[in-house]
Formats: structure tokens, sequence, C-alpha cells
């Protein structure tokens, strides 16, 4: 389906695409140039989205899931078939470069190829004498997934491939600041799934509180804020909606003695930096044994001096600015409190006057413990660099937060580092690599970081609802 990317921005409810009588803009954050309105959806729309995808429901549900599957899948080829258009919106909208948007749009077209490949197949135990058990997965109903600002592709597309192949139907709303790449992937998908199975409507806070609280919704999944994620859960304990919470995180990196520092600098930065750090699993704290502290130091520097920051849309960037002003205006004021602290900066440190939300690579040399720039998840390109001596001590250090999303352990010594893994309180821990992902493995916090999971088989089974059917084929034989 040949669909135009950069105009006439629509929603989708229940198979028509349809405006809104009020307005969002959109903001290039390279610019700060409005680049389009986007629909703002009233609590009547949303009304006919959740009504629409409540009458879908009844035949998408009941339809044989190895249809279900072959339209994910067809879905997975759309995105391929329009990633230009895709990545080209996505850097105008969200700010990053051209790797960026390739990582996040290749691996939307994969996910929904590997979700659609997935089946809960019921367990049936055969108990002797014509009796037999069945445990089965069952649907939800209406499922609403909200969206942040970082991945709006990737992360609707981890929501609505698991959601559709298990038979639910869904209302998907974007973050305000980027709804333009998932309403035309509403319309692309549009015209793939029947009308009413997805439904995409944009809008701001309001909008996703009429979400949450709807009656008629049967489940939330929602990535951001974990001060976010604690209202909803809120909200939803009024009908005891099921709920999906990917939230924040402060995820260590410990890095032991025995590394080459010139050989891991370099993986350590993306693993810090990536998307301009804009990246729940980011490491925005990085333990480095202080035997080789210095040279780690001294050699991420190095390299942060050979990575371009600018306009995502420029040939040579390799990391774009600050998605919206109200998450520079954050970075803006944690880097004035990290300057009046005294703190010292190996690099960055001073945002520059101009257009753009554009804040520089900062690295900051071992700053106390509880200093913010330690304590909070900056979501942004501010690292604190900080030396331990004792493995007991790092890893306390390491869980003294109430995040516990991901971390990363370096040492060539893979028997000791499995072990440090092991005593971290994260869902995903990685071993001498980083932001290793697959629809096959599962995605879930600790603590503050979330609740449930993403991907695998687990990740699924959280769209569905387990029935228990007994049957016993003797009775009345007698």
């Amino acid at each position: 389906m040949a669909i135009d990317f950069f105009s006439d921005y629509r929603m989708t409810i229940n198979g028509q695409l349809v405006g809104a009588n009020e307005q969002i803009d959109v903001v290039n954050p390279a610019t700060e140039e409005v680049i389009a309105a986007a629909p703002d959806a009233s609590r009547e729309q949303l009304e006919q989205a959740v009504a629409g995808a409540k009458a879908a429901f009844a035949s998408w549900s009941q339809r044989p899931v190895s249809e279900r599957q072959s339209l994910i899948a067809s879905i997975g080829d759309a995105i391929e078939a329009n990633a230009e258009e895709f990545m080209r919106l996505l850097t105008c909208e969200q700010g990053k470069a051209r790797a960026g948007a390739e990582w996040e749009v290749g691996g939307a077209a994969i996910w929904c190829r590997e979700i659609a490949s997935q089946e809960l197949v019921p367990h049936i135990e055969d108990q002797g004498d014509g009796r037999t058990v069945e445990v089965r997965r069952t649907p939800l109903g209406v499922v609403g997934g909200i969206t942040p600002w970082n991945f709006p592709i990737l992360l609707a597309v981890w929501k609505i491939a698991p959601a559709l192949v298990a038979g639910n139907t869904m209302v998907l709303k974007p973050s305000p600041n980027t709804p333009l790449c998932t309403l035309k992937l509403g319309e692309l998908i549009n015209s793939i799934v029947p009308a009413g199975v997805l439904n995409i409507v944009s809008g701001g806070n309001e909008l996703g509180a009429w979400i949450t609280r709807h009656s008629d919704i049967r489940k939330i999944s929602f990535t951001g804020s974990t001060a976010t994620g604690r209202k909803i859960m809120e909200s939803a304990s009024g009908n005891l909606k099921r709920i999906t919470l990917e939230l924040g995180g402060n995820d260590p990196a410990i890095v032991l003695p025995d590394v080459d520092p010139q050989q891991v600098a370099q993986e350590l930065f993306w693993a810090a930096f990536q998307n301009s750090a804009q990246f729940c699993v980011a490491a925005k704290r990085i333990y480095i044994h202080e035997d080789i502290y210095d040279e780690v130091a001294e050699a991420l520097v190095t390299f942060a001096a050979t990575i371009k920051v600018g306009d995502g849309s420029q040939q040579g960037t390799d990391l774009g600015p600050i998605q919206n002003r109200m998450q520079f205006e954050k970075l803006r004021d944690l880097l004035s409190e990290s300057q009046k602290e005294g703190l010292k900066f190996l690099v960055g440190g001073d945002i520059p006057d101009g257009q753009g939300y554009f804040v520089p690579i900062t690295i900051i040399d071992n700053p106390p413990e509880k200093s913010r720039v330690v304590t909070d998840e900056a979501f942004g390109p501010v690292l604190p660099l900080l030396k331990f001596t004792d493995i007991d001590d790092v890893i306390a250090r390491a869980n003294d937060t109430e995040y516990g999303l991901a971390a990363s352990v370096w040492g060539k010594d893979v028997d000791k580092a499995q072990a440090i893994a092991k005593r971290i309180e994260a869902g995903t821990v990685w071993i001498n690599e980083v932001h290793s992902f697959s629809p096959h493995i599962a995605f879930g916090g600790h603590k503050q970081s979330g609740i449930g999971i993403e991907n695998a088989l687990e990740g699924l089974s959280e769209y569905t609802n387990s029935q228990t059917i007994y049957t016993n084929s003797n009775a009345g034989a007698n």
C-alpha cells in the first residue's frame, strides 16, 4: 500500500482514518520547527475506538491463530517495504541519526515476523478413566497500549504484535511528542487487519488517563517513566485491569580490572550513549576498578571526541538531539547543579546556545555516590564514572537504587563476571555486551522498573488469561 508519510496525519478508528477538531504541534528537536500537526483525540473519539475494538474482538479472537500470525507477519513485510520513509520521518520527529533509525525500523519488521511465529499451545493431561485436563490461553479482550517517545515505532510493535497474535484487539496511544510514525503505522496496518482490530489515537496526558480508566479496556501495556507507571497502576486497580509496565532504570555497568581499557571503551561508550542515552537500558553509572580507572576514562574521552552530535538528517551525524524541550530542560538543570557541586567534568558539561535541543556528550569524573548525577536517571548524554576496589562493595552500590531494569558486567574472567551478574538486582544483565534483545527472550524489570514481561512466550502469555477445562468423558455412562 502506498501512503504519503509526510502529510495528512490521521488516526485509525474502527477502520477509518479520521482527524480531530483539536491539533497537537509536532516539533523537530534538531531545529525546534513545527513540522506537522497531529490529531488530539476527543473523549468521543476514544469511545468510538474502544467500541470498534470491542466489536472486532468477537471475530478476531475466534479467527484461527495461523491466520492471525500470517497477518502480523505481513505487517513486518509492510514496515520493511516502507522502511526508507519510516526512517526519514522518524529522524524528523524523534531526532535520531540514520544508524539509530535503521536499528529501530529494521527491528520493528523483525519483531512482527518473529512474534508471528509464536503460539501458546494448550497443555493436555490424560488422567485416565476417560478424564482429561486442558490448560489453554484465551485472549483478554480490548488492550490499551501507551508508548514513549524514544523508540516510537519499535515499542509500538512490541505491544501490537503479541496483543494481536494472542487474539486481542487494541487501542494504542503514542507519545504526543512523537505521534507521526505511529499514525502512519496505523494507516499501514489498517490495510492489513480487519476494521477495529487496531485503533491508533493520538493526544496528550488526558487521553492517556481516559484509556487507563476505561471500563471496557481489559489490559494496559505501558512503556515510560516509573512515576507515570505508578499512576497507571492506581487507575487500573478500579476494575482490576491486567498491566504490563516497562519503566525507568538507573542501569549500572561494572568494569573488572582484567579488561583491555582500549578495547572496552568503545563498547562502554555505546552502552551509555546509544540514542543520545535516551534509552531505558542505557548504562547510566559505570563502575570501573581503580587499577584501570584512569586508562578507561581517558579512552572514553578520546573516543567521545570522534563522535558527531548534530541534526540526525545530516550525513555523518552519530548522535541526535534530546527529543523534547521538557527533557532538555531537565538535563540543563542536572548539569547546572553538577557544576554548582563542583563536580569534575572530563568532557562536556556546557550546553551551547543555538537552535535544537542539543546536549553535548558529558562524562563526569568519580562524583559522590549520592549526587543527583548518580542517583537519578538522566535519560540524556550525562555519564558518571565511579571507582571501586572491592567486589562486594561495588555490587552493593550497583544495587542501591529503586530501579532494577538492566545492568552489564565486563571482564575476561567469565566465571567471575557471571558470579557478579547473578547478584545484581536487575531483570537483564549482559556480560561483555549490551543492548542485545530478541523476540524470543523475556525482558522485564525488577523493583520499581516494572511489572510483567515483554517478548518471548512469557510476554505473549501476558496478553491472555489461563483457562482450565476438566472433561469426564464417562459422565452418565453407568
